[in-house]
């Protein structure tokens, strides 16, 4: 692909994270870095010279610059690493044949360990894999250690020699499970270090801090003051000599010490100046509270992208724009950096949402619950920062146990299944998706337009573990459960209380949500202390009860303190969970409160709920994600008769020849779902009645006459399919009966194929969703897919577990296994069929549409009548799976 060496594949350019949090630039070299790659290479000491040349070379020469600089992006090919406007590291390729290309590397020493060189690899590997190379060669010299550790931990199966002093290492760049495996431990490590230089802080510039009451920058000084912030607050102010009390500084350079995070809240035309001042001093992280960005309009939205480029290309994470801020309540920081002056108490669990606004409603009804939080995250538009970052962070944060989102929408759907799914294996995760029912947007959000169904995302919750509720009230009542009490062994529950009335209620709503209860325990009005005391003991030492309801109603003026001391005395002491309707309070009542070290509410502290049925539903989200936990994840399997090379052609052939996209004909999609072990049963066109004869007895008799064109099976007053024919006088009676009212049979409107065995017809389909990449859907063919939407997704790569639950999971199931007598399914069969999809959804984005319109399934095996297929060219919605990059806004581009 030679061609203008300014114009290179912007496939190639990315903003990545850096081992240690901070985030640099990945992109193709170009003819203009020629000024920059001279003063790169004069910060270079001798020694790391040397190790690259083989020999002293203190300076580049005219001839070297233009050598290095200029490339045809295909046999020569160079990337640069890039802060701010300086190169501080260069990665390139040369051909050496069809398949083999040699690599060299050279990072500036002020940047070496900070993970650069493993990611120059990983996006150089990836151009040669897309120029179609297959192997990579090193000479490295045997001192080079920190070279020859970048070459061996990849993940890639690496071979060397020496001679004549010399390494030569050899190694095939093809994605292996352990190369993606490296791929994504140092994914999640260097983007959990990124969110932790954003809580872990000693020192906080507000840059707008103001004099004036009633403004943001007052407010925000005001918050991290009075919210004891245990580091150092500088107000920032070009006009004022103090704010607050503190000193005010002209800009954020002109402060003495360091400054760790940046809150901004000044007009948005001035935030890009506040960015370069605060590169220039050294800060990691910025908090933008400022609004004016993508939430106004087009200008915004490109003012939001300037942002965001600056912001990541001089190394700064950011959050926001159009935010309320973050929180860190953790004794040995305690920051409010946002503008709710409320600051939440200490606790176990984490929060991420994106509305300000909301963030606020939040943070109050925290407080008023007693539920603690241990950060807080509000990101606004989410032009950086998103839920998958915190994620990442709060995965192996020993301070929280618990983690709450709340998502207007999901820049990386993809991302946030494969992280949330690993972080759910070690703590819940909840989740609010708003907008379920319009798939809507918030203004200022930049999300790649979907067409998955909602169907289709719940399933995605699902399948990552994450417990999806409808409404934040009920978010908050399933934190409350998670973060005090234990998770239920299973279904079963007890109904404890002092009011018949209350008990059924709440025995009727644990039907209702699927648990399992047995005779509510009614204690009656006058129901002593030590009658609750017993009555507990009694049902949780129970072996046939899981979890315990306590509904307690105070006859008359009675407090109740001696009640609440009872439960929870049980409760600290209880390996089963407890919830209850006490006084009809909401959140964790002091009374009931198990104080942890530091005087807080603890775990076996007993949440109460003002209604018992919120009690219930909170109980069944926590029993469905241990029975989920509980469940093995499975494995993706691996298929040794896979042929992936040879579906991959078919479908670049067809782009080849068709660079818009076109539908496969049925012999390329045969040969395409051949390739991954799918045998579709062969079929003759006819276009009359003696060629329909003449493909019968070609096939042997007992055969089908089908109507292939849309036009005819839309046609209600025409059969679409004509069965049992096992001679010519029925196959004309057939035809005959097919075409009436028909001006002309046309070739390919009908086809004839030979009868299938009898079973339950069902369908399979894969097709690539622009945001959520590869979704596989399986449902019964027919009226219950199409009319009553029985159908069940997921999101590839796909285990056996997720096959087993994804077939089980319809309503129509009943119907797979042996309904009213009826002889069970081959279930296994489908669901290997399933997971075949999945995986040539998986390592096919090209392949749009992948559809298994007529699959009969019986006991005996399944038989694949038919298959369609679409190719078009996809975007780079699955790219940080080939390589490590930040997600941009749609329409974004890298400048130089």
């Amino acid at each position: 692909m030679a061609g203008d060496p300014e114009m290179s594949p912007r496939a190639w350019e990315a903003d990545v994270v850096l081992l240690d949090g901070r985030s640099a630039r990945i992109r193709p070299v170009r003819p203009s870095d020629a000024e920059r790659l001279v003063s790169f290479y004069s910060r270079v000491s001798d020694e790391s010279k040397y190790l690259r040349f083989f020999a002293p070379y203190p300076r580049l020469s005219d001839r070297d610059v233009a050598h290095f600089t200029t490339v045809d992006h295909d046999h020569r090919v160079a990337l640069v690493g890039v802060l701010g406007d300086n190169i501080i590291g260069v990665a390139r390729y040369d051909a050496v044949d069809d398949e083999e290309a040699e690599v060299a590397f050279l990072v500036e020493d002020a940047h070496q360990g900070r993970g650069l060189a493993q990611l120059l690899l990983e996006h150089l590997a990836q151009a040669a894999r897309d120029r179609g190379f297959t192997r990579f060669v090193a000479d490295v010299l045997p001192d080079n250690r920190r070279m020859i550790a970048v070459f061996r931990e990849q993940g890639y199966r690496v071979t060397g020699d020496v001679a004549d002093g010399v390494l030569r290492m050899v190694f095939p760049i093809e994605q292996t499970d352990t190369a993606v495996g490296v791929l994504l431990a140092r994914e999640h490590r260097a983007e959990a270090t990124s969110m932790q230089a954003l809580f872990d802080v000693r020192s906080v510039a507000v840059v707008g801090a103001s004099r004036r009451q009633d403004t943001v920058g007052q407010r925000l000084v005001r918050n991290l003051v009075l919210g004891d912030f245990t580091g150092t607050v500088y107000a920032v102010n070009s006009q004022a000599e103090a704010v607050s009390g503190l000193p005010a500084y002209r800009s954020v350079q002109a402060i003495p010490g360091e400054v760790d995070l940046a809150v901004v809240a000044v007009p948005a035309e001035s935030v890009t100046d506040v960015v370069l001042d605060c590169a220039a001093k050294g800060v990691r992280g910025l908090v933008v509270i400022s609004s004016g960005f993508a939430e106004t309009g087009e200008d915004g939205r490109q003012r939001q992208r300037q942002l965001l480029g600056l912001a990541r290309s001089y190394g700064l994470r950011l959050v926001g724009p159009n935010c309320l801020g973050i929180i860190n309540t953790a004794p040995t920081v305690r920051i409010n950096a946002s503008l709710s002056p409320v600051m939440p108490p200490r606790g176990k669990v984490g929060f991420f949402c994106q509305s300000g606004a909301l963030g606020t409603a939040i943070l109050e009804s925290v407080a008023q619950r007693g539920l603690g939080l241990s950060t807080f995250v509000s990101a606004g538009n989410r032009a950086d920062v998103s839920g998958n970052d915190l994620l990442q962070y709060w995965e192996e944060d020993e301070a929280t146990d618990v983690v709450l989102l709340y998502l207007e929408s999901i820049g990386n759907p993809r991302k946030f299944a494969r992280i949330a799914r690993r972080v759910a294996r070690r703590k819940p995760v909840v989740a609010v998706k708003s907008g379920r029912s319009t798939q809507g947007v918030p203004v200022g959000h930049a999300v790649r337009r979907s067409s998955a169904p909602q169907s289709a995302v719940d399933a995605m919750f699902r399948q990552a573990g994450v417990i999806q509720v409808d409404r934040l009230d009920e978010m908050f009542d399933v934190a409350q459960l998670l973060a005090y009490q234990p998770l239920p062994r299973g279904p079963r529950v007890a109904v404890v209380g002092n009011s018949d009335a209350l008990g059924l209620l709440a025995a009727d709503a644990a039907a209702a949500v699927g648990l399992s209860v047995r005779d509510p325990v009614a204690l009656g009005a006058d129901a002593t202390a030590d009658d609750f005391e017993q009555a507990l003991d009694l049902a949780l030492d129970d072996p046939e009860t899981d979890a315990v309801v306590v509904v307690y109603a105070p006859p008359f003026e009675a407090g109740g303190e001696d009640v609440a001391g009872v439960l929870a005395a049980v409760g600290e002491q209880s390996d089963k969970p407890i919830v209850s309707s006490f006084l009809g309070r909401e959140g964790v009542p002091e009374l009931l409160q198990v104080p942890d070290v530091g005087g807080e509410p603890g775990r076996g502290s007993v949440p109460s709920y003002p209604a018992v049925e919120a009690a219930v539903r909170a109980l069944a989200r926590a029993a469905s994600y241990a029975h989920w936990l509980g469940t093995p994840a499975g494995e993706v399997r691996a298929y040794d008769d896979v042929r992936t090379a040879d579906a991959r052609r078919v479908v670049e052939g067809v782009l080849v020849s068709s660079p818009d996209g076109a539908a496969l004909s049925r012999e390329q999609s045969v040969e395409v779902v051949a390739a991954y072990g799918i045998e579709v049963w062969g079929q003759v066109g006819a276009g009359s009645a003696d060629e329909a004869v003449a493909a019968a007895a070609g096939l042997g008799w007992d055969v089908v006459l089908k109507a292939q064109a849309d036009r005819l099976k839309m046609r209600p007053d025409l059969a679409y399919v004509w069965r049992n024919i096992d001679d010519e006088e029925q196959m004309r009676q057939a035809w005959q009966a097919m075409t009436a009212g028909m001006a002309q049979a046309r070739a390919g409107d009908f086809v004839v194929q030979t009868m299938a065995p009898k079973g339950l017809p069902v369908t399979v389909q894969g097709v690539e969703d622009p945001l959520f990449g590869p979704i596989v859907s399986f449902g019964l063919a027919g009226a219950p897919s199409e009319l009553l939407g029985d159908r069940a997704y997921r999101i590839p790569p796909m285990t056996d577990a997720d096959a087993a639950s994804m077939v089980r999971e319809l309503r129509s199931s009943p119907l797979l296994m042996g309904y009213r007598g009826a002889d069970p399914i081959d279930l296994a069969r489908i669901e290997d069929l399933v997971q075949r999809v999945a995986r040539l959804k998986n390592d096919l984005p090209q392949l749009v549409s992948v559809d298994l319109p007529l699959v009969m399934a019986s006991p005996d095996g399944i038989s694949v009548l038919d298959v369609q297929a679409h190719v078009a060219p996809v975007g780079d919605s699955r790219s940080d799976l080939l390589v490590r990059r930040l997600t941009r806004m749609p329409g974004d581009t890298i400048p130089s």
